[in-house]
């Protein structure tokens, strides 16, 4: 019988009160997921554990007040390659049934399970189905990780699932289960931590509860548990699956202690930028450097866009005629559109056989040297990696030859999602063709150097998101859609005026007037899809992140408003914010436009 202290700490996700609830119920025990070989082990530990839990909780009170928790997270759990169509509701709820099924697997129970129950709650049973939540969710129970998952196949194993009344652990051990039964969508319960909860109850053969734990899907892929999100702040995420490759406790201490260029909100990342004489993607890097090798980065940041670009490729160069899922009958526009582009460049009709202008980059092989900045040169010796990979770079001129490819790239991208495709999270799904959008444009009608600019463009837009992460919300369920395409367009307006050599207060200046103009923006889901109006919106947020660079690009950098207090002003919003306008699909177009 396992003890208490032989409880996992990989999957710390659940501060749930009610242990006294008869066999078969949900019992938890406070941060962990519970192994329960007999109820009786589950009845002795109630008591301990409460009180174990309040002292926990004194002691997290107290941590909170002496820690105020910088906002530094690795740019590769901010950008995730995932699938289609959200990351909140796809992304996030596979990543947290794999990693309940390895915490089965790690405390050697998984054979003794024979079947299953999943609760999803709030916003994931609301709009679950359209956004692909169980599939998901069976998905990860199967073992599959969002990044590695053949997209192709899903539907096909959903439906032996269904058809079979039977699903495998880990794609190993096969177990009964009934998808009518034991997929359970609570539509008028929410668990107090977040909208976007799930809970996965472990049965055995006679009906004893094995194992239970609940997740919270906050957005952009993170899966957190009640602690991360009660203590404001605090980078704890589950992005990596197996606790040997990151465990919970030990990135907590990491995150607080080894970071060498901490900053909690965007007036400390600009003090920072300008102590050290960097640029926001030179202070991002070195901050990376203690995660990663300067190699790795950039292998790492390439495999990112390469990711964007075929999610592009692979939305402009579908057939004109598909249909994309779900009962709204949207067809496809991004091919129709790039046809009708291509042929008033080119003055004929797109090329069947090679019509797409590709911008991979490759990550190994060849490269250009980076030019050799020494200590003399750039006035700082401390950090000479960073610059030596991007060095500062000289204004351009700014000119708009094409702004129409802006919209055709957000909508092939987010019609991809739509579609279950391969996506990469910026800073989620529901928000994922605005910053490819804008990088692809800049890559074909500006750059110089498209590699670097990758890299410079990438590392900026991921600081802005580590503060709209950390400062409000990354999620549509907690704070509307100005929680996702409107943080993507901040993100991306701050991008384009990196790359376009803009100063540390002009790339400040474009995230906050990318937010300004997006405070209040909700999240309205015609039948639950990620498709109207998410499609549309991320195409006008790509032209909005351009027009915000442009007006930052032709000030000085000093603004009325600063992006701090924007940021603040958007999280206080979406507090207000009714929960109909939150991914519930209750309110706004979802139930003024009707489905048939």
């Amino acid at each position: 019988m396992f003890a208490l202290k032989k409880l996992s700490t990989s999957a710390k996700t659940v501060a749930q009160p009610a242990l006294r609830r008869q066999l078969g119920n949900y019992s938890l025990i406070r941060g962990r997921t519970v192994i329960v070989p007999q109820y009786q082990a589950l009845k002795r530990c109630i008591t301990t554990t409460s009180n174990t839990a309040e002292a926990e909780d004194n002691s997290a009170a107290a941590t909170e007040n002496t820690n105020d928790h910088h906002a530094v997270v690795s740019t590769f759990d901010l950008f995730s390659i995932g699938v289609g169509p959200s990351s909140s509701h796809t992304v996030g709820p596979m990543r947290a049934a794999k990693i309940f099924i390895t915490d089965l697997k790690e405390h050697k129970v998984l054979d003794k399970v024979a079947t299953l129950r999943v609760d999803l709650f709030g916003s994931l049973a609301l709009t679950g189905v359209g956004h692909g939540t169980p599939e998901a969710v069976l998905m990860g129970i199967e073992g599959e990780s969002p990044d590695k998952v053949e997209t192709s196949t899903i539907q096909s194993r959903v439906k032996d699932i269904q058809t079979n009344k039977s699903i495998r652990l880990d794609g190993t051990h096969r177990i009964t289960f009934d998808y009518e039964k034991n997929m359970v969508f609570n539509y008028f319960k929410t668990l107090p931590q977040h909208p976007n909860g799930l809970r996965f109850c472990a049965y055995d053969k006679d009906s004893n509860l094995v194992a239970t734990n609940e997740y919270f899907s906050i957005g952009g892929g993170f899966v957190v548990n009640a602690e991360t999100q009660l203590d404001h702040g605090e980078n704890v995420y589950y992005k990596q699956i197996n606790k040997k490759d990151a465990v919970v406790a030990e990135r907590r201490e990491q995150d607080i202690a080894v970071v060498s260029l901490p900053f909690r909100n965007s007036e400390e990342l600009v003090a920072v930028c300008k102590r050290e004489n960097m640029t926001i993607a030179q202070v991002v890097f070195e901050n990376e450097l203690k995660w990663s090798t300067p190699q790795e980065i950039r292998e790492k940041l390439l495999r990112i866009w390469n990711t964007m670009d075929d999610s592009i490729r692979n939305g402009v160069m579908a057939s004109p005629n598909d249909y994309l899922p779900g009962s709204l009958r949207v067809k496809r526009r991004a091919p129709r559109l790039y046809n009708k582009l291509l042929k008033g460049l080119y003055g004929g009709p797109l090329n069947q056989t090679g019509g797409y202008s590709q911008s991979y980059i490759p990550a190994n092989g060849s490269q250009e040297e980076p030019a050799t900045a020494t200590p003399s040169e750039n006035g700082n010796s401390q950090y000479p990696l960073a610059l030596t990979f991007l060095p500062k770079k000289p204004k351009k001129k700014f000119v708009l030859p094409a702004l129409d490819y802006l919209s055709v790239y957000a909508i092939a991208v987010n019609e991809e999602n739509a579609c279950g495709g391969r996506v990469v999270t910026a800073p989620t799904n529901g928000a994922a063709g605005t910053i490819p959008s804008v990088l692809k444009y800049y890559l074909e009608f500006i750059s110089e150097n498209p590699e670097r600019d990758v890299m410079e463009f990438l590392l900026t837009t991921s600081a802005i998101g580590m503060l709209f992460k950390r400062g409000a919300s990354i999620s549509a369920a907690e704070v509307g859609c100005q929680g996702e395409v409107g943080v993507a367009c901040s993100m991306a307006a701050a991008g384009f005026t990196a790359v376009m050599g803009g100063s540390v207060d002009q790339v400040e200046n474009a995230a906050e007037i990318g937010m300004e103009h997006n405070l209040g923006l909700t999240c309205d889901p015609i039948g639950g899809l990620v498709q109207v109006p998410c499609i549309e919106r991320n195409a006008l947020a790509a032209v909005k992140a351009i027009a915000a660079a442009q007006l930052a690009l032709n000030g000085e950098g000093d603004h009325r408003v600063s992006l701090d207090q924007v940021i603040e002003t958007m999280r206080q919003t979406g507090v207000d914010m009714m929960s109909k306008y939150k991914e519930t699909s209750q309110g706004g177009l979802a139930v003024n436009v009707p489905l048939c």
